[in-house]
């Protein structure tokens, strides 16, 4: 029998590896004998295995629903309900599959076919559910929007339209439907503020607040609630109310807050330093043509938006960025001993209560579910950080991530004491205290003496020498850099730092522990700031020695605007910390001299307590005040916007070029990993070693680009 869907079939040979996620129907007889039909996407593999969308995939999708519907027709079916595996509705489109595509129609094609089984979903012929179970990501969250009604689990977590960030436009219908049903504001939370926020994406509890879903169900029988429920939908004693849905086309007032909504988002997209992105904008761009359109007539724009994207060089090197790195490479990390060496950890200790290791505590607690202990050197500090960890997982309680007895459980298994004899039991402790090299040795020389032989001893610096703190241990095998990122729970890198004498079970451990905590670890070699700090310092410090030679303060800080950087370097500076920086500044310059600039100006303004470069004025802009001003000394060889830019990707190329000689990690897709999760690097930038050898300074600097072959 002919489908519609035949037309796509062309599709399929571009993309001969994809890994199908199934359509499979199971009927289930509802209380009054009717028939509903489930269908459960599901692509047989393990439930750590993601399920995608692809082309084979949504073809599928719509030749089984295309059946549905004929059967709903027949008066076989009185509902269909769409669910996933366990822990996933879908993931999103698969993006290997995507990025295979060739032309610009081939773009037009993908995403017209998941808008036609997408509506057949939505105009079944009777009514139609989504159940989602689980992780719900783009073209996923847009199948439930599709639907005519929405549970959600309680436990569900990692909904939301990520394509801003992606490189893309929610291609299936979220652009028009979502606004429609949770309200403008909301629905540039979910499309554009959430991606551009380091890719935030909300829970169950949150999608139903908002209100994606209309109902919410625990977990455990999370399936069978919802069908309980569907059928007092379908029999009349449930009734839907949707409080948040808005109707632009007949609304005048709707209308008029999804301009506002929009025109605040491209206020925010300019704020974020996204504008060299044109995902974002083109988001909102669809958004503002379809007011007034029908969701058809919205779908044609949708269609267009996608296909063009798809050929952008910003799409190209997000895929580079998003999976030959951050899911390929970053889960299958260059170096790494074999898994199977790593040793179990049942109790943790952390040396230090202030607020890095305060962090550090709960994010161990949260994820490992295993006793922490922290410790310093009074009760007042001690109890301090208890309470912030208390107060944390409080703050999670209210915003639904956690019930209030898994708080409790947690809260339960953490400890403080002013006594290093604590760790006597521990498999893991880790220092997070001041960054002076004495301090850290005094502490570990402390904590081998009470802790057990075996257990791994791990530092937290972010410049220091692993091997120097190692020098005076007993066993210096089994000290391991373990180096995170501010703030904690949401930067996701680590830098897993392999000192000389660190045996492979140690640094396997590192690397299972850092996965266990839903962390990216890479492997370094200890060398002065690994490489976020030593790459991100060399960066600033150009800007910085150009402010201090006499350049404008404005035309210093925006001349890295076209990088499209998260920050500026002189907010940058703030949010870290003058005194921060400049201590990694100061590691460097006596690791590899001259290249690393230690300012006598930022020494200035960190003696006479100034904590940041910029002020707000009172109109909300920033100035840096006569009174800073009046305190530094600058010379008369200023640099032009221009001149600085090419300077610091000149100066950048030279650094990560000796640091790839000095082997401090295994190639340029490491480096470029470590700067996409720990400094921010933008995913449509493409890492920075092909930005690198884009702009020219690779060869320039070194004679060869960083990736011949690209």
């Amino acid at each position: 029998m002919s489908s519609a869907f035949d037309q796509y079939q062309h599709l399929t040979a571009l993309v001969p590896n994809e890994i199908v996620t199934h359509s499979i129907i199971t009927d289930v007889t509802l209380p009054n004998g009717g028939v509903l039909a489930l269908l459960t996407l599901d692509n047989g593999l393990d439930a750590k295995k993601p399920t995608t969308l692809g082309p084979a995939t949504l073809i599928e999708l719509g030749k089984t629903l295309e059946a549905q519907r004929e059967r709903a027709a027949a008066g076989e079916i009185v509902a269909l309900a769409v669910t996933g595996k366990p822990g996933f509705l879908v993931a999103g489109a698969d993006l290997t599959s995507v990025a295979a595509l060739k032309t610009e129609q081939d773009g037009r094609d993908i995403a017209q076919v998941g808008h036609d089984a997408y509506a057949i979903l939505n105009d079944l012929g009777v009514p139609t559910f989504a159940f989602i179970n689980g992780i719900a990501l783009g073209g996923g969250l847009e199948i439930a929007l599709a639907a005519n009604y929405r549970t959600v689990s309680q436990r569900a977590a990692g909904l939301g339209l990520p394509e801003a960030f992606i490189g893309l436009v929610p291609g299936w219908g979220g652009v028009y439907r979502l606004p429609r049903l949770i309200g403008a504001d909301a629905a540039l939370e979910i499309m554009i503020k959430n991606p551009l926020n380091n890719n935030r994406s909300i829970n169950g509890p949150k999608a139903f607040e908002l209100g994606i879903a209309d109902a919410i169900f625990p977990a455990e029988d999370f399936v069978n609630d919802s069908i309980e429920w569907a059928a007092g939908v379908l029999s009349g004693s449930v009734t839907v109310k949707r409080a948040n849905a808005a109707d632009p086309e007949s609304n005048n007032d709707d209308a008029a807050r999804f301009r506002e909504a929009i025109a605040a988002g491209h206020s925010f997209i300019a704020q974020k330093n996204w504008g060299m992105a044109p995902a974002p904008s083109k988001v909102l761009e669809v958004w503002e043509a379809g007011i007034g359109k029908t969701q058809k007539e919205s779908a044609d724009l949708e269609v267009a938006a996608l296909a063009e994207l798809m050929q952008t060089p910003q799409f190209k090197d997000t895929v580079y960025s998003f999976v030959d790195l951050v899911q390929k490479r970053g889960k299958r990390p260059a170096g790494a001993p074999d898994a199977s060496l790593a040793l179990p950890i049942n109790k943790v200790g952390v040396v230090g209560a202030g607020l890095m290791a305060s962090q550090l505590a709960l994010l161990f607690v949260t994820n490992l579910r295993v006793p922490v202990v922290i410790t310093d050197m009074d009760q007042e500090r001690v109890d301090k950080g208890l309470s912030y960890i208390r107060g944390e997982l409080d703050k999670s309680v209210a915003k639904g991530r956690l019930h209030g007895e898994a708080a409790e459980q947690l809260k339960s298994l953490v400890s403080g004491s002013v006594s290093k004899d604590v760790y006597a039991d521990a498999d893991f402790i880790i220092e997070a205290v001041f960054e002076e090299l004495a301090v850290k040795k005094q502490v570990f020389a402390e904590v081998e003496a009470v802790a057990r032989p075996d257990a791994i001893l791990a530092t937290n610096t972010s410049s220091l020498s692993v091997t120097a703190m190692a020098e005076d241990l007993k066993h210096p095998e089994r000290l391991v850099g373990f180096h995170f990122f501010n703030p904690v729970a949401v930067m996701p890198l680590v830098e897993v730092v392999r000192a000389p004498h660190s045996t492979d079970e140690v640094i396997a451990t590192a690397f299972a522990l850092a996965k266990n905590l839903r962390k990216t670890a890479v492997l370094v070699k200890d060398s002065a700031a690994f490489v976020v700090n030593r790459v991100l310092l060399r960066l600033m410090g150009e800007v910085s020695n150009a402010f201090d030679d006499g350049t404008d303060a404005a035309v210093a800080d925006q001349a890295l605007d076209p990088m499209g950087l998260p920050m500026t370097p002189f907010t940058l500076a703030g949010v870290v910390g003058l005194p921060v920086a400049q201590h990694v500044t100061e590691s460097l310059h006596a690791a590899f001299g001259d290249r690393f600039r230690v300012s006598a100006n930022q020494q200035t303004l960190i003696d006479n307590g100034v904590k940041a470069l910029w002020a707000k004025d009172e109109n909300g802009g920033q100035h840096v005040p006569q009174s800073t001003l009046d305190l530094l000394t600058f010379g008369n060889t200023p640099s032009t916007s221009e001149g600085l830019l090419t300077r610091t990707q000149d100066a950048l190329a030279q650094e990560i070029g000796m640091l790839l000689d000095e082997g401090v990690v295994a190639g340029p897709e490491d480096v470029d990993l470590c700067m996409i999760l720990g400094a921010g690097w933008p995913m449509h930038m493409g890492g920075i070693t092909p930005y690198l050898d884009r702009v020219g300074a690779s060869e320039r600097v070194n004679g060869k680009k960083f990736h011949p072959n690209r």
